[in-house]
């Protein structure tokens, strides 16, 4: 019942804290310079043709009138129309969404696996030349730009080895599956299109590893330190004088607490890569919500913008809240 409560108090904190999202989205997308109007139409348009405009797409209301239409919208899942295409904002969500959740998810998954392994042997072994390398390596990562490291993986996996495609989309031409969630390889593994499949997983390699290297760097020493303050503390010493030893040492102390502390900070570089995605897929041609909600900011496309930073929000929101249950679950005194 307690761990119950808990995640019931952890939910009703995410309300607030979207419908506040919205409120600021919504108002300072309004306060940037430009308008919105101009951005796409012609240079012979007259001032009839731009009022007719506005009044088409609400803008000539009051601000007051434009929020209750948009909240109004957003609860039912009607997200506006994109000014520049005039399509639903929520059917170019559908497109865009997925792929970049695929993106990003497989990057961070990966480097938490990554770092949880060679953080917790790195503090088994300090100041071994393993320790060294990995904290070396961790400082390098760190200090690498996504839209670099990106250009060298294409330059050594796509150029000189040859080993993967190169950066001209998701998956092959002709080998699209059939769209169920817009995730190219969750798509063809669902439909059962092995070509397809390891086609999309092909294209995936790259920019996952590109994303990974960098959570990697960051994680790791987070990962390190965390195991080896575990290390000095007293119920490690008690454990051994008990004469517990080996894997159970290892599994049952180290690295169930070192663990324990990873959600949040994963939680945390989820949502910062989530944000910053869009250098990842314009290196990539990897048509994702990066470059659809960059687009939306250049032109002044407010459904486009509002759209796309209220997902963020809710992604973020729902990465911390799963962070703070399993952490929960993992460290009891967290509940009390």
């Amino acid at each position: 019942m307690r761990i119950a409560r808990y995640i019931a108090i952890r939910i009703a904190l995410v309300v607030p804290v979207l419908l506040g999202v919205i409120v600021l989205t919504f108002l300072l997308v309004r306060v940037l310079p430009g308008d919105p109007v101009q951005a796409f139409v012609g240079p012979n348009t007259t001032a009839e043709d731009l009022e007719a405009i506005r009044q088409r797409l609400g803008l000539d209301q009051p601000l007051w009138s434009q929020f209750l239409d948009y909240l109004g919208g957003f609860f039912v899942g009607d997200f506006g129309t994109s000014i520049q295409t005039g399509v639903p904002v929520s059917t170019e969500l559908a497109f865009r969404l997925a792929p970049t959740l695929e993106l990003v998810f497989l990057g961070v998954g990966l480097a938490v696996v990554v770092s949880i392994v060679i953080g917790i042997v790195s503090a088994l072994r300090v100041n071994s030349p393993l320790d060294h390398t990995s904290r070396i390596t961790s400082l390098v990562g760190t200090a690498m730009p996504e839209f670099w490291l990106g250009l060298i993986l294409i330059v050594i996996g796509y150029q000189q080895l040859g080993w993967f495609p190169g950066p001209s989309g998701r998956i092959g031409r002709g080998l699209s599956p059939t769209p169920i969630t817009g995730a190219e390889a969750v798509d063809a593994l669902l439909t059962g299109n092995w070509p397809a499949l390891g086609s999309a997983l092909l294209y995936l390699v790259l920019p996952v590893l590109t994303i990974a290297v960098g959570v990697t760097a960051s994680l790791l020493r987070s990962v390190r330190s965390a195991a080896i303050d575990i290390r000095a503390a007293a119920p490690w010493a008690t454990a051994r004088a008990h004469g517990i030893s080996g894997r159970p040492l290892v599994t049952g102390y180290l690295l169930r607490g070192t663990v324990s502390r990873i959600p949040t900070l994963a939680a945390l570089v989820l949502g910062n890569v989530l944000g910053g995605v869009v250098l990842v897929e314009y290196v990539f041609s990897w048509q994702g919500m990066g470059q659809w909600l960059l687009r939306g900011l250049l032109y002044r496309d407010y459904p486009v913008v509002q759209a796309g930073v209220v997902i963020i929000a809710l992604v973020y929101a729902i990465a911390y809240l799963v962070a703070d249950v399993i952490h929960a679950a993992l460290d009891p005194r967290v509940r009390l």
